[in-house]
């Protein structure tokens, strides 16, 4: 046994125990305690045959002073989208794996989304906003990137080069938002949404572009091993009637659809290359983090009672 700091939280580790998983959220439970990250040791108890996970059960949870409205986690690195102190606006804080702020950068708009490349280098966020003419006064979203290592700052994704279905593409009515990245750091997976449509678009970061893969596809979150995307797909290509929770398979181009019957709007996290955490909303305000099968298997379950924006660590 070992004791080691991951993001600020003190837990102990049984290194025989290979099968926990730590899992960063938000709670959502209790006036005082909303917003607290937390870490959560979760234990796989059912094995399938193949490997593939069938039943996980989560432990005893740690929980920090740092509150955010999202959070997310990987390679040493955080990101808590958060209000400003007293304010009633937000900023982005970066983490590092004590849960010290090592740079704080304002936002402009209401915290949405969060991700952390696998290496810890690369953070993206997406919030939303009101204002723009085209939009009738309704939210639009605006994704940002930035690289800790260089402090390159992308500070909206709608400044990117596009290309739609083979072609060059430019509209004012351009949102993006769900950025997960890729292993080497440059490329990354988004949602594109114009014209009343959305897509899956892949980026590159090194050429300012990106270029479309598929429709109805939102909240991509790439698996660890880069092979597949967990995601949202809205019911009938209408978001009106709600989400399936999905995974596409980037060699084959075959979606499946996963085994959770609800409606799922939130960018899943893979828990590991066989599983895929989420948060469902519950009643006031509150939401829990569900744990399925990536492959369609299995049947959900509650991972985490009062949580949200899940991160798992490894």
């Amino acid at each position: 046994m070992k004791t080691r700091v991951l993001i600020g939280i003190a837990v102990t580790v049984v290194l025989a125990a290979a099968a926990v998983i730590y899992v960063v959220s938000v709670r959502t439970g209790g006036a005082q305690a909303s917003g607290q990250v937390t870490l959560t040791g979760t234990r796989i108890i059912a094995k399938a045959g193949d490997g593939h996970l069938i039943a996980m059960s989560g432990g005893t949870r740690e929980v920090s002073p740092m509150t955010c409205a999202r959070v997310y986690a990987a390679g040493g690195t955080g990101v808590c989208l958060r209000q400003d102190g007293d304010l009633t606006t937000y900023q982005i804080a970066i983490l590092d794996k004590n849960l010290s702020v090592t740079k704080e950068i304002p936002l402009v708009g209401v915290p949405n989304r969060a991700r952390v490349s696998a290496s810890g280098r690369m953070v993206a966020w997406t919030v939303f906003v009101t204002g723009d003419s085209y939009n009738g006064g309704q939210f639009s979203t605006r994704a940002g990137i930035l690289d800790t290592k260089t402090d390159q700052l992308v500070g909206t994704l709608e400044d990117f080069d596009v290309t739609l279905d083979g072609e060059p593409y430019k509209a004012v009515d351009e949102n993006f938002w769900g950025v997960t990245f890729a292993g080497d750091d440059n490329r990354f997976y988004a949602t594109m949404s114009t014209a009343g449509k959305r897509y899956l678009i892949e980026g590159d970061l090194a050429r300012n572009s990106v270029r479309t893969l598929r429709e109805n596809v939102e909240c991509p979150s790439l698996s660890p091993d880069g092979t597949r995307i967990a995601f949202k797909q809205a019911i009938d290509a209408d978001p009106t009637k709600g989400w399936r929770l999905s995974v596409l398979n980037l060699q084959t181009n075959q979606v499946t659809e996963l085994a959770e019957p609800h409606s799922v709007d939130d960018q899943a996290a893979w828990l590991d290359d066989h599983t895929i955490g989420y948060a469902l909303p519950r009643d006031r305000g509150r939401a829990d983090v569900w744990s399925v099968p990536a492959d369609g298997s299995g049947v959900p379950a509650v991972l985490i009672p009062d949580a949200d924006s899940p991160a798992a660590l490894g």
